[in-house]
């Protein structure tokens, strides 16, 4: 793809479906092998935890993984057919990780087996039903309104994913409150939605700092095998801007993406002003429309035969 400045985007958990991928292990040899290096790195068959109908899948800790390793598989199928070289990456919570992936930044088995640890432990840090996150949706979302809403209250921003949709997070007792209050704090309150998240513990909130040091624990595991050099071109949840070439402020905006706001608004706009065309690469499309809300474009790949169409498509435009 010559002549064009490409970014690629990941999408994080709540995109995992059964099924997904598949398409893409049985049409390539490069996803099949993909797929089984995961499997051969955790000890468990994850062709199969992706494929079938298992409610594990939706537990954290295989989630994570999962949708790691699609995300993966699909993205060599994709480079490894249509010669796709992005120039950078991005990726919204557990996409990043994929993103560091790709990029190169982080090698694929250690961050199969950071990603796993992750889960186990995000869904360790909040009891069962304790904790909840909401997604508010309207037009042009007052954030400093919001903020003051929620003073006081265990409850965080969690996600600013577009001037459309944030997401809030914390202490399940207090939601309905944060609620209210954020309904009488908006002009015009009926043009709110809010819609609770199913999710099994409070993400990106204050009550994952109780696994900081655990997970920083993880981390420092990876710490000799990081090529920082790379991370350079992918963009960071916790700052908002691209990593820098520290291997120490790498780990460190991963350490702080657990319980801090993932601004993926930001990361938005630094990709659409770099890159002349984005992918979004994995099982769902939750991102495009979070870019299509700031008036860039961006194409989702989720199949084998969407890719075929979409690449192919390009190559008869003389694009490629």
């Amino acid at each position: 793809m010559s002549g064009e400045k490409i970014a690629v985007v990941f999408p994080g958990q709540g995109s995992q479906r059964a099924g997904m991928g598949k398409d893409f292990h049985d049409g390539s040899p490069i996803a099949r092998s993909t797929y089984e290096e995961a499997s051969d790195v955790l000890g468990w068959d994850v062709p199969a935890m992706c494929f079938m109908k298992n409610e594990k899948l939706h537990l954290t800790e295989y989630a994570q993984p999962c949708i790691l390793a699609t995300e993966i598989a699909m993205y060599r199928t994709i480079q490894q057919e249509f010669q796709m070289e992005p120039s950078f990456y991005g990726g919204h919570s557990l996409g990043e990780y994929t993103a560091l992936t790709a990029a190169g930044a982080l090698s694929y088995r250690d961050a199969l087996q950071v990603v796993q640890e992750r889960g186990k432990l995000m869904q360790k840090a909040s009891p069962l039903g304790s904790g909840s996150m909401t997604a508010v949706i309207g037009e042009n979302i007052p954030i400093h309104s919001v903020r003051k809403a929620l003073d006081d209250l265990p409850i965080d921003i969690a996600n600013l994913n577009s001037l459309q949709q944030i997401v809030i997070s914390g202490r399940a007792g207090s939601m309905d409150t944060a609620v209210r209050r954020i309904r009488e704090s908006v002009s015009s309150p009926d043009a709110i939605r809010f819609v609770p998240l199913q999710v099994s513990a409070p993400f990106h909130s204050r009550f994952m700092r109780g696994i900081t040091m655990l997970f920083e624990e993880v981390l420092n595991r990876v710490a000799d095998t990081i090529s920082p050099e790379r991370a350079v071109r992918v963009a960071s949840n916790f700052t908002g801007s691209f990593h820098d070439g520290s291997c120490r402020d790498i780990l460190n905006n991963l350490l702080e993406q657990l319980s801090n706001t993932v601004k993926w608004n930001e990361n938005m706009r630094l990709l659409s002003q770099k890159a002349s065309c984005i992918y979004e690469i994995g099982p769902g499309r939750p991102l495009r429309n979070f870019f299509q809300s700031i008036g860039a474009t961006c194409s989702s790949i989720t199949t084998f035969s969407g890719a075929m169409r979409e690449f192919q498509n390009r190559k008869s435009d003389d694009t490629i």
